[in-house]
C-alpha cells in the first residue's frame, strides 16, 4: 500500500524544487553557482528519496 501523500505531497515538489534551482537559479548567480547547483540537487535527491519511500510507505507492519 503506497503512500499518495509522501510521494505527490513531497517527493515531486522536491524534485521540482531542486531541479528549477539547479537549471535555472545557479546560471544567474555567478559567485554561488557550484553552491547553488549542489543544493539544488541535494534537494532533488531528497525527493527522489521521500518518493521511492512513499511507494513502499505501509500503515500496517507486513508479517510474512
Amino acid at each position: 500500500m503506497a503512500s499518495k501523500e509522501i510521494s505527490i505531497g513531497v517527493g515531486i515538489p522536491m524534485i521540482v524544487v531542486g531541479a528549477l534551482m539547479a537549471w535555472l537559479w545557479s546560471p544567474l548567480e555567478v559567485e554561488m553557482q557550484s553552491t547553488i547547483e549542489f543544493v539544488g540537487s541535494l534537494i532533488g535527491i531528497l525527493g527522489v528519496v521521500f518518493f521511492i519511500s512513499g511507494l513502499f510507505y505501509a500503515k500496517e507492519p507486513v508479517m510474512h
